[in-house]
């Protein structure tokens, strides 16, 4: 198994006004869907997500989520609960990806995800 890239996953009040100054730090937009209020930023080889959805919380401090990108979500998982840590089974997501989500120990947030398109037989 091979982890392909992490991108952090930003909480945010406001997926457009973060887009926007984002954007005058150098970021382009390469993916948005403001049904979702989400959007994947990038500058050059880096990757940033906003969030509004996850924004659990909106006047405490923000948090953000880590997000792996295994070439083997199934792999991954298993051998991540192998080790003993609690995680939840694998869900499919509306946004086409498998993924769980999880907490180190000292409560930040990870989440491991492969498109479903990526996916092995």
């Amino acid at each position: 198994m091979k982890m392909t890239r992490l991108i952090p996953m930003l909480p945010v009040k406001s997926m457009p006004a973060s887009v926007e100054f984002y954007q005058k730090l150098g970021f382009s937009v390469e993916n948005r869907r403001d049904e979702w209020r989400w959007a994947m930023l990038r500058f050059d080889e880096c990757r940033l997500m906003v969030d509004q959805s996850i924004n659990r919380h909106p006047h405490a401090p923000r948090q953000a989520v880590l997000y792996l990108y295994p070439d083997n979500i199934e792999e991954f998982h298993r051998l991540v609960r192998a080790a003993g840590v609690d995680v939840p089974d694998l869900d499919v997501t509306f946004y086409g990806m498998t993924e769980f989500s999880f907490e180190d120990p000292d409560g930040n947030p990870w989440t491991a995800g492969q498109n479903l398109a990526d996916e092995r037989p």
